[in-house]
């Protein structure tokens, strides 16, 4: 930008673009050595509203600018052209300060896969020691999980007769029930694991950042607007930044770690010139380095989302009609720290198949005692239940992309879902899988009646139009910096998370995963900054 006044921020060993769920543990991870000076660089602002802390404070926090960057999809011709509302957090912590909070790594087959890629380090066995170096689990340290590290685990604090119901009919129609999604394959039926401690929300700036934010060699600024890397001799050796309406420039004599996620890290590297070159020269954005693969292979789980009524039973939508029960559920919680204002948006879980094809569970259920038409309007006054389900291995790819060089400018994003045959096919099973559920012998009792997408609703034409009226997103988007082997032409990222073309830039976030994991994304997240952590460092004392 010619010709403005620009202020020194300083200079770092290292700086870290947004103070994410990944932000958080590379911030924790880089600074433990009192010798390398850390930048953290963060959009949004403190955690410092009671709804980042109530668990059921979600349902405050997403669709609200204090919160979530209010990104808007693109119309989804999968959709039925719909646009959808796409939250991401924008608060010290990100996605987790707003999210699920369910704790779920994927299955071992996925990062099996991701080995087969030919990225060496990333198989099942290395990927498992650092999700236990995270840990913190309620059960203790065992083969599988870890005690004493930053990221708690911990059982739900409520449950509802209904979801016990469905638990029992998931067994019915075959699914196991298991204890534990969380051991490499995560078929079976069980309730969530979450990520709180004693009732609150536990976000990874509660764990990794906030405990280490005394360090006098770690910085956090927040209420920053990135809007360009500066690179020098095919390094990337700047951040660009404004703040309070200043603008800043902060020097790294080390590297520059993106963490700005899936939706952000590519936008932030086309507005400095880095991906496809024809495609930033159409923006009036000069090319740094040509990386076509920046701002491709966008993959999301796709929610859709049955609705049943249901009798004789406790649902979250009658309970909240109750003045006085919603005023039991305040102090339940306030003495207690337990009842319904703990709730995750989803307790139970499900993950099968969704036919016969598949070698490993591809559908995963997040069973809900409530209903509304989406998140951030009113529960529906009658009990009902909702078995959202989620193609896990979607094979549909969109995009996120720069639409203007004005950095304040949204970028164009295109989940692209329904786009296969494959994916067509696995929304239609789905809906018939919820289905079955719901018959089974132990719901007969609650009597649940369909009403969205509704009985009249039969072929396959049928159920893949009423896929497109109640799909939408889960918040998992990923894969638009991917991480790849030297021969593939989409790889923005080696195995070393390097930036190919450039030096001194790497990527550390969702946008990295090559295929998206089995499940919720979150931990998968954090692991792959816990992994960055390590390699920067070893790279630094040449090992």
């Amino acid at each position: 930008m010619a010709g403005e006044a620009m202020s020194d921020a300083g200079t770092f060993d290292y700086i870290i673009v947004g103070a994410g769920s990944a932000g958080c543990v590379l911030a924790n991870r880089l600074s433990a050595d009192p010798r390398n000076r850390v930048l953290l660089l963060e959009a949004g602002g403190k955690d410092d509203w009671i709804w980042f802390h109530i668990p059921v404070g979600y349902l405050f926090a997403i669709g609200n600018p204090r919160a979530d960057w209010m990104f808007k999809t693109q119309p989804v011709r999968g959709l039925n052209d719909r646009a959808l509302a796409y939250p991401r957090g924008r608060v010290i912590g990100g996605c987790s300060a707003i999210n699920a909070m369910i704790y779920m790594r994927g299955q071992a087959a996925d990062y099996d896969g991701w080995r087969q890629l030919g990225l060496e380090g990333w198989s099942w066995n290395d990927v498992l020691p650092l999700f236990k170096r995270q840990e913190d689990h309620f059960a203790g340290a065992s083969d599988l999980h870890g005690a004493g590290g930053q990221w708690r685990v911990e059982e739900p604090r409520v449950h509802w007769p209904i979801l016990d119901a469905v638990l029992e009919a998931a067994t019915q129609i075959g699914v196991p029930r298991i204890e534990d999604f969380n051991r490499g394959d995560n078929t079976g039926a069980a309730y969530f694991q979450v990520n709180q401690k004693t009732g609150r929300r536990w976000s990874a700036a509660r764990g990794f950042l906030k405990p280490v934010l005394n360090r006098q060699n770690l910085t956090l600024t927040t209420g920053v607007h990135v809007e360009r890397l500066g690179v020098e001799n095919g390094e990337a050796r700047t951040v660009v930044y404004t703040r309070d309406g200043r603008t800043f420039s902060a020097r790294a004599k080390g590297e520059i770690i993106l963490s700005a996620g899936a939706i952000g890290t590519p936008h932030i590297l086309e507005l400095s010139g880095i991906g496809g070159g024809a495609r930033l020269k159409s923006l009036g954005v000069s090319p740094v380095a040509d990386v076509p693969g920046v701002g491709e292979n966008l993959q999301d789980h796709l929610q859709i989302r049955p609705i049943y009524k249901v009798s004789n039973t406790r649902t979250l939508n009658v309970e909240y009609q109750s003045l006085f029960k919603r005023a039991k559920m305040g102090v339940d919680y306030a003495l207690f720290r337990r009842g319904p204002l703990t709730m995750a948006p989803s307790q139970l879980g499900i993950f099968t198949k969704s036919s016969p094809d598949y070698a490993t569970s591809n559908i995963q259920f997040h069973i809900q005692p409530l209903s509304l038409d989406k998140f951030g309007e009113p529960m529906h006054k009658f009990g009902a239940i909702t078995l959202s389900v989620a193609n896990v291995r979607p094979s549909s790819r969109g995009s996120v992309h720069a639409i203007s060089p004005d950095s304040s400018a949204q970028p164009a994003i295109d989940p692209n879902y329904l786009s296969t045959e494959e994916d067509r096919r696995v929304a239609v099973d789905s809906i018939r899988m919820a289905r079955k559920l719901c018959a089974a012998p132990a719901l007969a009792p609650f009597a649940p009646l369909e009403f969205r997408p509704g009985v009249e609703c039969v072929s396959d034409d049928d159920l893949l139009r009423a896929s497109g009226e109640l799909g939408t997103t889960i918040f998992h988007p990923v894969g638009t910096a991917k991480m790849g082997a030297p021969h593939d032409p989409l790889a923005v990222v080696d195995q070393r998370l390097r930036v190919r073309g450039l030096g001194r830039l790497r990527v550390a976030d969702a946008s990295i995963m090559p295929r998206i994991t089995s499940g919720n994304t979150n931990s998968p997240t954090m692991m792959i900054a816990e992994k960055a952590a390590e390699t920067i460092l070893a790279d630094a004392r040449g090992v």
